[in-house]
């Protein structure tokens, strides 16, 4: 069945240029809870395949080679560099458009079917050393047993280290998602407002010195809402003042600090599959990651065959 907003309500067929359809999807978009950005950059990859085509090209009459003649023109023709990221995220632009358009009857045949996918795998992240880590942590202590105590560095950090949680993530911890009576042991519960992403959610255990430190801050700072109450800057100048205190040589961050968490998960022969929901992410996601992972510890990427 089309969905509400699929091209068949938009008065959307074969004979449709591109200019209609792609503000069809983009309305489609909007309605799946697809985030500002993901909505403004698949978008803008279809202007600009619009702006490659005849100008008189219905959706019906777009072919495979047309589009593989586009993507090549991106590559060498443009006169713009097109790295394999954008070149990546245009493709798979291209396929999300005629697949919806396909499945919902407006086109009979979907051109993109046969374009092939080029993933890209970007460079290995950076993450703390076990001598790194232990200085940071450190670092963060003395100023919570500091004479002007101040528990927020540690608490902040120590929970980045042990859940492995994203910024977002942190940014939208309220206090009623964690769980310090839960029967098992304390617990962070992270949630999605948006119902697509629900599949993200998941709770965490909490260790018992982060708890302490927790009910150290909650009592400094008199949280209301949110846990962490600042801007995302705040928080990450914060992360850079542990760091530089620590004598770090590396920008420690939120991104370094989950990959740190989860490197140490997987050296500790954590099951793999919960390695992959304690990070909340999907398995296709979990192939790179996995294979990331495994190239940090410095294990054979052939043999492993746990991920």
């Amino acid at each position: 069945m089309p969905s509400e907003s699929g091209p068949n309500n938009a008065h959307i067929n074969a004979q449709t240029s591109m200019a209609p359809a792609i503000k069809a999807w983009e309305i489609y978009l909007h309605d799946q809870g697809r985030s500002l950005y993901t909505v403004k950059a698949f978008t803008g990859d279809l202007n600009l395949l619009a702006s490659f085509l005849p100008p008189d090209r219905s959706i019906g009459a777009i072919t495979t080679n047309d589009l593989n003649h586009f993507l090549n023109w991106l590559q060498n023709g443009r006169g713009v560099p097109c790295s394999p990221k954008s070149l990546a995220r245009r493709i798979t632009s291209i396929k999300a458009f005629f697949r919806w358009l396909h499945k919902n009857a407006a086109i009979l045949v979907d051109p993109a079917e046969k374009v092939l996918q080029q993933s890209v795998i970007s460079p290995l992240p950076q993450v703390l050393t076990t001598e790194e880590e232990q200085a940071v942590v450190e670092a963060a202590m003395s100023k919570r047993s500091a004479k002007k105590a101040d528990a927020r560095p540690y608490t902040l950090l120590t929970l980045l280290l042990t859940t492995g949680i994203k910024k977002g993530e942190c940014l939208a911890i309220a206090k009623n998602h964690i769980d310090l009576d839960a029967p098992g042991g304390p617990i962070l519960f992270i949630r999605y407002p948006n119902p697509n992403s629900r599949y993200k959610e998941r709770k965490i255990s909490l260790p018992g010195d982060w708890v302490h430190s927790y009910q150290e801050y909650v009592e400094q700072y008199q949280p209301v809402d949110k846990v962490f109450a600042w801007s995302p800057r705040r928080l990450e100048y914060l992360l850079e003042d542990i760091g530089q205190d620590a004598g770090l040589s590396k920008h420690l961050s939120f991104d370094m600090c989950r990959w740190t968490c989860a490197l140490n998960d997987w050296r500790s022969d954590l099951d793999r599959d919960t390695i992959r929901q304690k990070l909340g992410i999907s398995k296709i996601q979990w192939r790179e990651i996995s294979l990331k992972l495994r190239q940090l510890a410095g294990e054979p990427v052939e043999t492993d065959s746990q991920a």
